[in-house]
This record gives structure tokens, sequence and C-alpha cells, in this order.
């Protein structure tokens, strides 16, 4: 019988491009939104997989919902990718972030410990959790040290699933995924705002990109590849953490010059800085050291920010988003 797996937070970047991976498996895929009925699901038509997805309503946050869902679906595999995605965002709705991740890992980890089935759980960390690191390469045992309430969110997630597979002997387990963009990123992510921009400039619209700091720096991978690594993480024998990156960090000035010489601009010409923009607290220099990766779950990027900026635009300027 194929495996099942559940996607919480089906509708996003990585839950479609994860949806249409383990479908090209064999699995047959189950997605939760809050109320699945009114629902879109857009990156699921685009990929065209929205009619091969089994769709339920769950509230994360609502332990009775959680617990009747996974009593329906009966998943073999949970992927935990729901909650407030936006670093910018959650300096506004601190609440709602913190919530959103850290109530709805624990409902998770508490149903799976009340059914007693073998339910692997995979946990969508972020790279965010380590803070500055004075510009030396985060790895599984670097200290987190957040800088924003996302982050905070995203670690205490991480420890409530450290302690479950501790105590209770559950197979729960981190993704801790540096920077991975994709054309179905919403255009909050800076990413996306700069190759969108980039690309009505060169069709002639008269604007100007403006962002809040160039300076940062950020190791920024291919989205549809980091969704296999949240796979390979479930079929290992014994649940752990590992960090998910390409080991290649690069300034947005960079990202940014890239991305306007690819559409044939001087980025120079184009961009502005805009105060306004800047969070009250930023990472300045983002690094990745995903050895462990490598040399246990055999995973690799293969595509680094060039290889991104350039398959974004394309995609984009072609308006295939798959």
């Amino acid at each position: 019988m194929a495996k099942k797996a559940l996607i919480c937070g089906i509708s996003g970047q990585d839950g479609s491009y994860l949806a249409r991976f383990l479908l090209e498996k064999g699995y047959e895929v189950h997605g939760s939104a809050r109320d699945a009925q009114v629902a879109s699901f857009t990156n699921l038509g685009t990929l065209g997989i929205h009619e091969q997805i089994r769709f339920h309503s769950m509230a994360l946050n609502d332990f009775r919902s959680v617990l009747q869902v996974l009593v329906t679906a009966q998943p073999d595999e949970i992927y935990n990718l729901a909650g407030q995605s936006s670093v910018g965002l959650s300096f506004d709705q601190p609440v709602e972030t913190l919530e959103s991740i850290s109530v709805g890992t624990l409902n998770l980890l508490e149903a799976i410990r009340f059914l007693k089935r073998p339910t692997r759980l995979y946990n969508a960390g972020s790279s965010e959790c380590f803070g500055n690191t004075g510009g030396e390469p985060a790895d599984e045992n670097t200290p987190f040290r957040p800088r924003s309430p996302y982050a905070v969110a995203k670690a205490t997630a991480f420890w409530e699933i450290a302690n479950y597979r501790e105590a209770y002997n559950l197979y729960a387990s981190t993704g801790i995924l540096f920077n991975h963009e994709s054309p179905l990123r919403p255009e909050r992510f800076v990413t996306q705002k700069i190759v969108r921009s980039a690309c009505r400039i060169a069709r002639g619209a008269d604007e100007k990109l403006r962002l809040g700091t160039i300076e940062i720096a950020r190791d920024w991978g291919w989205a549809p590849e980091y969704v296999e690594a949240m796979w390979m993480i479930l079929q290992q024998d014994k649940a752990d953490d590992f960090v998910i990156a390409t080991g290649e960090t690069n300034r947005l000035e960079d990202f940014v010059a890239e991305v306007f010489r690819c559409v044939g601009l001087d980025w120079h010409d184009h961009v502005e800085s805009d105060a306004s923009l800047l969070r009250p607290s930023e990472i300045m220099v983002s690094r990745a050291n995903p050895e462990k990766s490598e040399r246990i779950l055999g995973w690799r990027a293969k595509y680094g920010m060039k290889d991104v900026v350039r398959m974004m635009v394309e995609q984009f300027t072609s308006q295939r988003c798959c």
C-alpha cells in the first residue's frame, strides 16, 4: 500500500513542491488548511497537482482539530510547514507568529503521542534561530541566538521536537533550512520582490526598487530540491536534526546585481535605499555548514545563488512557475 503523508501548510512554497515530490514518489498526499473548503491552493494549481491532493480543514492551534485529522488521515509521515512564515511580519504580529508555530507544533506532537501510531514528524526549522554567529558557519551544534519573533517561535518549536523525541521516543526531526527561493514565493519576500521589480522595469515600467539594506548576506538555495532533503530526513533509521543549505553565502547586493544583469540592466540605475523598510534587528551575515546532511543524508545542493536567480527570472518572464 502507498505511504500516506500529511502536509501542514501545503499551500505555501515548500508545501506545494513537497506535495509534487511525494506524489512522484507514489505517496497518498493529504494537505491541511484552516478552512480547506474555501482555500484557493493557488500554488498547487500552478504545479498542476491540485486534483491529486486530499484536503482537510485543520486549525493547528486547536488540539481537537489536529487529533481529528490525524485519526481520519492516519498518515505515516507528517510534514509541519505551517505557521506565519515572514520574519518581517513577525515584528508586527509577534503573538500570532509565536502561537501559530509553537502551539501548532506542540499539538502535533501531543496528538502523535496520544494516538500511539508509528508516525514520523518533520518540523520546518529555520536558520534565523542562529542569529548572528560572527561570520562563522552554523551547524547542528551552534547555539541559538534568535533576533526576531519568528526566530524565537522557530527555536521554541525546535526544542519541543527535541524534548518529545527524548522524553517519549517519538520519531520527530527538524530540518534547519537556510534561505531557499522559487517563483512560488509571495512578493513580500525580498528575493521575489527583487525579481518581479527588475522584470517589470525591463519591460518598461517606470518604478524604482526600494530596499532597506543590501549589506546583508545569506545562503540562498533552490526550494524544489530542499523539499527532497525534508523527505530524506524522515527516511533515516533514527530521528535527528539537520542543517540544509548550499554552504555558499552571498551579499544581497550581489543577488540584486545578478537579477538586473539577467534582464540586461545596471542595478545602480534602478535601486534606492528606504530606511522605513529596515527591521528593528537584523542578521547581517548568515553562513551554513551542511556537512552533516551531505555525510548522513547524502544530500547536497545542486544550485547556488546565480542558478536560483536565473531560474526565478526565467520562470517569471515565461509565467510558468513549475
